[in-house]
């Protein structure tokens, strides 16, 4: 069957190098070409795109699930990459944590095929609304992405300012001992200043009283 041009032609979900589910309207041999690009996948969530034969090979890693899809090369790039973020989200929608885990080979085909094929042709009928979408998506991504920056950042200004205060406690602890500590000085120098004071008067009057009895004796004789 002739591809007309902008079409995307074959797509397919795997898990790890098993294809769950996939569906095609065309012949030829862009499932054995997705089948090796698949197996050559790096490790890792990731978007991929190979060239071969007028057509795109598209991936979408996620998770150790990989969605593709196959397109000619006038589709571009923007419109297969809607349409694999469309089908991941289709897919985890209906099968997260259930029958996609131990699904066998095309297992899924019967089930998640059809709704391959509606995505397919939604994206292939309508490039524009797509595009427009996956440009919203991408700049709410991109906001999403400055927000979550800008929320680092203020729990870390937060870290900083709680490890401020608490030096700032540190520091006034430190000023109130520094000040008991010279309270407890000033104290224990006048203590031992008034001791002398009192030493020396002592002295004084013992010597004032040693004079008085010498003066009084030499008049008694």
């Amino acid at each position: 069957m002739a591809q007309p041009e902008g079409t995307l032609i074959y797509a397919m979900v795997a898990r790890g190098t098993v294809v769950v589910a996939e569906h095609t309207s065309y012949t030829g041999n862009f499932r054995d070409i997705a089948a090796q690009c698949l197996h050559r996948l790096p490790a890792g969530n990731n978007r991929f795109t190979y060239t071969c034969d007028g057509h795109t090979f598209n991936f979408l890693a996620h998770e150790g699930y990989a969605y593709c899809v196959v397109a000619t090369e006038s589709a571009g790039r923007q419109i297969p990459l809607a349409f694999l973020e469309m089908i991941k989200e289709d897919f985890n929608k209906r099968y997260a944590g259930g029958k996609a885990a131990t699904a066998t080979a095309n297992s899924l085909s019967r089930d998640f095929g059809p709704r391959l094929r509606e995505q397919m042709q939604y994206c292939t009928d309508h490039p524009e609304e797509v595009s427009r979408l996956s440009k919203v998506k991408a700049q709410v991504s991109e906001v999403k992405g400055i927000m979550m920056e800008n929320i680092e950042k203020v729990i870390d200004r937060g870290q900083q300012i709680d490890g401020l205060v608490s030096r700032t406690e540190q520091l006034h602890d430190q000023a109130s001992d520094f000040r008991q500590q010279g309270t407890r000085v000033r104290r224990k120098m006048w203590l031992q200043n008034m001791k002398m004071k009192l030493i020396v008067l002592g002295i004084i009057i013992a010597l004032i009283l040693i004079i008085v009895l010498s003066i009084c004796h030499g008049i008694c004789k």
